[in-house]
């Protein structure tokens, strides 16, 4: 069958397709793959609905530029695309399109630095581009470990973003496959094609040097807050 009974069943299997690890999802999630290779329009407008966000994202915190960014993520969905026929479902649908988003991010990245780094200077804006799109999760899946847990309320969030853009690779995107994007170790590694410890240890590395650039910023942060004369337990003076 070329194309699903209409959108809604395709919704339906959309819901629960992804982000599941039991067999009986894992089925439905063949259903949709089996959909894409038949070339279904319902099933590649869901696709599209469903990854270009997170891939977005996850493209240009590697980058760190939004043109650049949108360009890539184009060119994700069109290998995507153009492989679906070769995916066997070794890995999940969503470890596969990863996968190949940080592939691309990364050759798109080292082509920045060879032929245009010297040209055009990268701009650096204190509001990250997208912001309703790309905003850190409050929740980070290892409680008391993330260097995050200082910086989870909301007024802070631009600052991480700050922060993790001068945290260098690999340490970058190991850091936001695992802390916002909440992948496990294991798709981690394949997504980067990388052992298991060797994804633990840039975790690891990420995550303290990203607490060191924040440090600075959460030292002030405390200085102005002690020096607030509208902190709680400090009179106010007034002008007689």
């Amino acid at each position: 069958m070329r194309a699903m009974a209409g959108a809604a069943a395709l919704g339906n299997v959309a819901a629960g397709a992804l982000d599941v690890r039991h067999e009986g999802m894992w089925q439905e999630e063949a259903s949709v793959v089996a959909e894409l290779k038949a070339g279904s329009e319902e099933a590649y407008a869901w696709l599209i609905a469903q990854y270009q966000p997170p891939v977005y994202n996850l493209v240009y915190r590697i980058l760190n530029d939004p043109a650049e960014a949108a360009d890539t993520t184009q060119e994700v969905f069109l290998k995507v695309f153009r492989g679906m026929e070769n995916f066997n479902g070794a890995s999940s649908l969503k470890t596969w399109i990863y996968r190949i988003a940080v592939h691309e991010a990364s050759n798109r990245r080292r082509w920045w630095f060879r032929h245009k780094s010297k040209e055009t200077s990268m701009e650096n804006s204190e509001e990250p581009a997208f912001e309703s799109s790309v905003a850190l999760k409050d929740k980070l899946v290892d409680e008391g470990k993330s260097p995050f847990d200082d910086c989870a309320q909301t007024e802070l969030k631009v600052h991480v973003e700050a922060a993790l853009a001068q945290v260098p690779e690999p340490y970058r995107t190991a850091l936001v496959l695992r802390d916002m994007e909440e992948l496990s170790y294991e798709e981690i590694a394949e997504i980067t094609s990388s052992t298991m410890g060797t994804v633990k240890s840039r975790i690891t590395r990420g995550r303290e040097q990203l607490r060191k650039r924040l440090e600075r910023y959460l030292r002030d942060k405390k200085a102005q807050v002690a020096s607030s004369p509208l902190r709680p337990g400090r009179e106010v003076e007034v002008a007689s």
